[in-house]
């Protein structure tokens, strides 16, 4: 074996790895950092940009949801992609292609420009949580595979806690452009880090991870697993089971409530609880340093039931539905409650609970989809999900002219919630058999 492969031989013969996988998981983590902070950057400079450009507030809102739609709808191809290629492959050019599009940005003068970069922006960023998704179900059993899954989903809440302080800092100290530059220059190193230390386990390593998985339903590694491409399902086969539109259904519903927070929340601490610019910065990053604590507590609560002997699906939404009722009834309250620290803590406690399912919901797509379709299938998730997350700030926008207050957000968002979990907990009912 070489180095890189970082494994030991057993008594028994079977390989024992080192730090190896967890150091790719670790490769990842920064990976979904790095990749936050360049869907961040714009709303961090989104004021300088509108006066050095001279747009319009209405210019402004079209360009920051320029990102939104393009990477929901090139998650369908995307994850057909990961299947096919493999993550070594995919993630290195999301890396690469996101980065050029994010320097490249720094350079642009005119509005149709920089609008172009942010729709590619959202294409090439669209392989990379499918590009995770493989690399854990190829690497860890279905018994451990919800930690690691989690561990890569805090990266997007990790950004959004430190992306206000940093990036302000970066954009003082080296202009917007400069910032962009920089952010664009850390994917590339990881690109490259990431070309040099990622393989695909071996045959012997596959054997042995199988031998960890205590479930039943876990598939013995054979030669050709590890030696053919995993291609023999058609995409489009997913969609005609009924558990891939539940998915969907349930998602959306999800990501709608936390798309509400990552666009408005700041908004809402200044108009509706009176906040100055300057103090929405830092209680605003509240709910999100409690999401990364959700994050990390979904992936171990679903590996923890698996290891007590609950079937792998049912372990799953155990997170991903009592964390949507939990947000559900946290956020519902919000509007009947005239105390300013009491609307913070059912926010935070509603964006933690929101972020129960967020790495689970990828780990569940593993389970659920047969092992050539994982990460198409997740991709159709997710799909779902960028669905409600880009018709979630042109709601609250609506609601808000029409309104004239964030109440029915809230209660839109707690519906959709209850939604979710529905979809989830009583209509999801069993994994998806191979096409024939």
């Amino acid at each position: 074996m070489s180095k890189i492969e970082n494994t030991r031989v057993t008594p028994e013969g079977q390989p024992k790895k080192v730090g190896l996988r967890w150091g790719i998981i670790l490769l990842l983590l920064l990976g979904a950092v790095v990749n936050y902070l360049d869907r961040s950057n714009l709303s961090i400079a989104n004021t300088t940009i509108a006066a050095e450009f001279g747009l319009s507030s209405t210019q402004m809102g079209l360009l920051l949801s320029a990102f939104l739609w393009p990477y929901a709808l090139a998650n369908l191809p995307a994850g057909w992609l990961v299947d096919r290629f493999g993550p070594k492959k995919m993630f290195s050019w999301a890396s690469g292609l996101w980065s050029v599009a994010t320097i490249v940005s720094a350079f642009v003068n005119s509005y149709s420009l920089l609008y172009a970069m942010r729709m590619l922006l959202g294409v090439s960023e669209s392989p990379f949580f499918t590009s995770g998704l493989k690399v854990t179900e190829r690497w860890f059993a279905k018994s451990e595979r919800g930690l690691p899954t989690s561990i890569i989903n805090t990266g997007s809440q990790i950004a959004n806690a430190i992306a206000p302080p940093l990036l302000t800092v970066l954009m003082l100290t080296m202009t917007w452009r400069g910032m962009f530059i920089f952010v664009g220059a850390i994917g590339l190193i990881i690109m490259l880090i990431w070309l040099k230390v990622y393989r695909d386990p071996t045959f012997a390593e596959k054997q042995a991870i199988n031998q960890n998985d205590m479930t039943a339903d876990a598939v013995p590694a054979t030669e050709s697993d590890a030696a053919q491409p995993e291609t023999k399902a058609k995409w489009s086969s997913l969609f005609k089971n009924s558990s891939t539109w539940f998915m969907i259904i349930g998602n959306f519903g999800i990501m709608f409530t936390i798309w509400v927070y990552l666009t408005w929340l700041p908004s809402y601490l200044e108009k509706e609880q009176g906040f100055t610019l300057k103090e929405t910065g830092w209680i605003a990053s509240i709910p999100f340093v409690a999401g990364i604590i959700g994050v990390l507590l979904g992936g171990f609560i679903s590996d923890y039931f698996i290891r007590k002997g609950v079937a792998p699906v049912t372990s799953r939404k155990i997170p991903i539905v009592g964390g949507a009722i939990l947000a559900a009834s946290s956020v519902a309250p919000i509007p009947y409650i005239d105390s300013t620290v009491v609307s913070i803590v059912l926010l935070s406690i509603g964006y933690f609970a929101s972020q129960l399912p967020s790495g689970v919901i990828w780990t569940l797509a593993a389970d659920i989809a047969p092992r050539e379709q994982v990460a198409s299938l997740g991709a159709i998730q997710n799909f779902g999900g960028f669905l409600g997350a880009a018709l979630a700030p042109i709601a609250t926008g609506y609601i808000l002219d029409t309104t004239g207050s964030f109440n029915n957000v809230f209660l839109l968002g707690a519906s959709l919630l209850v939604m979710g979990a529905i979809s989830y907990g009583i209509f999801l009912k069993k994994p998806i058999t191979r096409a024939s």
